[in-house]
């Protein structure tokens, strides 16, 4: 991931526009809109400042893929590989197949799991155009992954059944939602993602003719 997708990913993260993140840096909106387009770079105080803003480095911000959006690197090993195995599995038999639909957990909860050998996936939400939720993995009773996530429908032209489509795409490189990009017809999904498995934050929007329809913020990674 390259400095302008780093920018993007943490700026949303935070819920700011790049109005309010220009005036927490005292710079323009106009700057802030080049740095993420890769039109322009900030000088080294503004990225001390943007490091101080996010608490995150500046070696962080200033070297490409310092933290990959991969799970490669940890799909050699075995038991981790399994995990994603599972869990992408699960993805496709649960809310974004239209299947396995349990008891609500709490009012007014939608609720899904899938299990299969020693896992069991869980995954509850809150909510329908503004909504919130969580997804586990477990194993022999024992949690082993979790990711949290919050999002909101912001045009009636959100299709749900392209959002579960753009789920059910997601790949052992990319596991925790869907892929970085998927497009059918006049829908695009796109996500970004910084960490890795163990410890993630990203940010997935789907957009309908050119206009943001849908956004969610989603973060997680392996339990101890």
């Amino acid at each position: 991931m390259i400095f302008p997708e780093k920018l993007q990913v943490i700026r949303k993260s935070k819920g700011f526009t790049q109005d309010e993140l220009a005036a927490r840096l005292n710079v323009s909106r106009q700057a802030v809109a080049k740095w993420e387009s890769g039109q322009g770079y900030p000088d080294i105080s503004n990225l001390i400042g943007i490091s101080d803003l996010f608490n995150v480095t500046v070696d962080y911000l200033v070297k490409d893929n310092d933290c990959s959006v991969s799970a490669e690197e940890h799909i050699e090993d075995p038991d981790i590989a399994e995990l994603i195995s599972f869990r992408l599995e699960a993805n496709r038999n649960t809310y974004a197949g239209f299947a396995n639909e349990i008891g609500a957990s709490r009012p007014s909860a939608h609720d899904y799991r899938y299990d299969k050998g020693d896992y069991t996936y869980i995954d509850t939400y809150v909510g329908g155009e503004i909504f919130s939720g969580e997804e586990a993995v477990f194993k022999n009773g024992t949690a082993r992954y979790a990711m949290n996530y919050c999002g909101r429908v912001l045009d009636q032209r959100f299709s749900g059944n392209f959002l579960k489509e753009a789920l059910r795409a997601a790949s052992p490189d990319l596991p925790y939602r869907g892929p970085a990009n998927y497009t059918d017809g006049e829908y695009t999904y796109t996500a970004r993602v910084t960490g890795d498995i163990s410890w993630f934050q990203g940010y997935e929007e789907i957009f309908c003719g050119g206009a943001k329809v849908y956004e969610c913020f989603f973060h997680g990674g392996l339990l101890k």
